[in-house]
């Protein structure tokens, strides 16, 4: 069995046992593929797009002897039946079109979604505030020396506010290195971004918004 990467070990973590779980955006399908293996879950499906990535899901779950995967080519989630999706992993893609996938769920209201954005994590965050799902878990992951959050959210109907500093680093906190990593690399962001607003000669709402996220975040770093 291919080892996962340590990204896609968190993300297996936080599937609940017993749920019919569905990766969308399998790629390589790695994932489905150590979900299926450990005969914990009630079913297991891997859904892409693009049907090359689908058909090398495909290879690489016959090279594994992996039986049990249904594979289906759709836009997110659009062709998968509700009760194959209690639990839904989208991971490895852009904050914004995490945010449609779900948007365009014909049952949004009901999984439970593990999310991993590789950019745009701000975008997600707020799209999940203004859309009722509450964030209850988040981690950082490091891999190929970069550093993504892994969230964890439901929808619960309530909508809520998200200040510059929790739109950057969520409801992360430093209580792990990855998870100060990912906390500091936010600080280190917005610190460049002020300096460079300041030497345009620019002081505006948006850089006294910057000003205090940072503020904000280094106050958290400090405990």
């Amino acid at each position: 069995m291919q080892t996962l990467s340590e990204r896609l070990k968190i993300i297996a973590s936080f599937v609940p046992k017993g749920t019919a779980v569905t990766d969308v955006g399998t790629d390589h399908g790695y994932l489905p593929a150590a979900l299926c293996l450990s005969g914990d879950y009630k079913s297991v499906t891997a859904t892409d797009v693009r049907e090359k990535p689908l058909q090398n899901a495909k290879k690489n779950l016959e090279k594994l002897g992996v039986k049990g995967v249904d594979l289906i080519l759709c836009n997110g989630l659009m062709d998968v039946p509700e009760k194959k999706a209690e639990t839904v992993i989208i991971a490895g893609m852009g904050g914004d079109v995490i945010s449609g996938i779900i948007d365009r769920c014909p049952y949004k209201t009901k999984p439970l979604f593990i999310l991993q954005p590789m950019t745009a994590a701000g975008v997600l965050r707020e799209y999940l505030a203004k859309n009722g799902f509450r964030v209850f878990e988040e981690t950082a992951v490091c891999e190929n020396n970069k550093i993504y959050s892994v969230m964890v959210c439901k929808f619960d109907g309530e909508n809520y506010e998200l200040t510059p500093c929790r739109k950057r680093i969520g409801i992360l906190k430093p209580t792990n290195e990855n998870n100060t990593a990912y906390i500091k690399k936010q600080s280190q962001i917005l610190e460049k971004c002020v300096s460079q607003m300041e030497n345009a000669g620019k002081s505006d709402d948006i850089s006294d918004e910057l000003k205090s996220a940072k503020t904000e975040i280094d106050k958290i770093l400090e405990g």
